[in-house]
């Protein structure tokens, strides 16, 4: 009966091949068609489960058996394990950051480095800083974009170039953060360690960043307006010198967290480690942060165990009354990291799916025999990476599918993986702000609905108008 069942078992035909991938692209661009923007909050989880399901049905319908599906799919939950846990400790360091003002001293510092003589290149370096701090590109363009922007256009500076050095100086911290979910995710899909991953992204990364600074550089200088530094009064970043106790002081769970990466602590244990000295030095930096944040009792022990313990599990929130500041610091929590968490167990499901049954390789075989040189291969990952953008829309496919199918590939010649786990991230996660339907891009579309209103000159917060 066994040898019947293994006989049974057909290999798959480019129709079996092309069923999935045509499912994906249907599901997913129904769920940022119909959704916008709220897909991210489940609609395209949603969709890459059933595109999960659909890649299980054709494998069935190939003569595999439901067992063998669900033992992929274990595979695949296992192989994701360490990335897990590194996520939720991400969060909760971002709520407690934001909570102990660490990410706020980084925010008040940050934003003295504009100057209208270097405008472009400033806003670059921001916000690579920010982005480097909280590990997320489409938090520091959503938020910081909205006040940049809107002091280019009440300068007279080129919003579009604003938006590029926005997107080089966030994707350059989203690329060489350890609290990045993509350079997580990247890393432990190829199997290499996280810290390894950033120093060779590093390779890359760096020397783009400063190409683009050089070039925002050169054409502030040439072209920038000879006005006064309006930004404070924009987006009102100096009135964190009012809600928090802003000190370099605030700063030292950040040289924590980079002194155990140099020590090659592991990430997870780093990131907790950080996590729990940010809340200790926030009860005696921040203690009035701390009450506001719950309601203090009176008992300052108490409110900054309560406080701790709370943006660690639901993040920080803030209610300052200046908007841009608000969206910025109202995030992290161990809660918050769920969807990302959902969204990455319906691609890496979806990914290991395609590979273990022989769909993704249908399709993609012919190419990697065609592609006999390194370069060429290099090439052929970047293209898949790139197309899966296009067809796809989503950045995590485009990061799962090719780490997992070039891996054995890269393995076969002789080649570092850290060299596929760069070359994943440079093509999948860069090139996401290149297509105009991807959800990267229509995360950030909202903030170019925004222009200075008239009381924006005189300091208020900036006002939605219709685009």
């Amino acid at each position: 009966m066994k040898r019947a069942a293994d006989t049974a078992v057909r290999e798959p035909s480019l129709t079996d091949a092309l069923v999935p991938m045509g499912v994906l692209v249907v599901l997913v661009g129904g769920a940022l068609g119909l959704f916008g923007l709220d897909a991210l909050d489940g609609p395209l989880q949603v969709a890459l489960v059933l595109c999960a399901m659909s890649v299980a049905l054709v494998a069935m319908r190939m003569g595999h058996r439901w067992q063998a599906v669900q033992k992929v799919g274990q595979g695949a939950m296992s192989s994701i394990t360490s990335a897990v846990f590194i996520l939720l400790a991400v969060g909760a360091l971002i709520g407690v950051w934001n909570l102990s003002g660490t990410i706020p001293t980084l925010l008040y510092y940050g934003i003295q480095l504009l100057s209208p003589s270097w405008y472009y290149a400033a806003t670059a370096l921001i916000c690579g800083l920010i982005s480097l701090s909280i590990g997320s590109s489409w938090t520091t363009a959503g938020t910081i974009w909205v006040g940049l922007v809107g002091v280019a256009d009440m300068l007279g500076v080129s919003a579009a170039i604003t938006a590029g050095a926005v997107i080089s100086g966030a994707y350059l911290g989203d690329k060489l953060s350890p609290l990045s979910e993509t350079t997580v995710l990247t890393a432990q899909m190829v199997k290499v360690d996280v810290y390894e991953h950033l120093k060779r992204q590093a390779w890359t990364s760096v020397p783009a960043f400063v190409i683009a600074f050089v070039a925002f550089l050169v054409i502030g200088l040439v072209k920038g307006p000879d006005v006064t530094n309006p930004v404070g009064e924009q987006i009102e970043l100096n009135s964190l010198n009012g809600i928090y106790h802003i000190t370099p002081l605030s700063l030292l769970p950040l040289v924590l967290l980079g002194f155990l990466s140099i020590r090659k602590v592991p990430a997870s244990l780093a990131l907790v480690y950080s996590t729990l000295f940010a809340g200790c030095l926030g009860a005696f930096l921040q203690p009035s942060v701390m009450r506001d944040f719950v309601s203090g009792s009176g008992n300052i022990v108490i409110e900054s165990v309560k406080g701790v313990w709370s943006a660690m599990a639901n993040g920080f929130s803030i209610h300052s009354g200046i908007g841009e500041i608000d969206e910025l610091l109202s995030r992290g929590g161990i809660d918050r990291m769920l969807l990302t968490l959902w969204l990455i167990v319906g691609a890496v499901t979806f990914g290991a799916l395609l590979e273990e049954f022989g769909l993704i390789g249908r399709l993609i075989d012919p190419v990697i025999r065609s592609a006999k040189s390194t370069g060429r291969l290099y090439v052929t990952v970047f293209a898949c990476a790139f197309g899966l953008n296009i067809v796809a829309g989503d950045q995590y496919i485009a990061l799962v599918l090719p780490s997992r199918v070039f891996r054995l590939e890269f393995a076969k010649r002789g080649l570092a993986p850290t060299n596929l786990s760069r070359l994943a991230a440079d093509s999948g996660t860069v090139t996401s702000p290149l297509v105009p339907w991807t959800s990267a891009v229509r995360t950030w579309a909202p903030c170019t609905a925004y222009r200075p209103c008239c009381t924006c000159r005189t300091g208020s917060s900036t006002t939605p108008v219709p685009p």
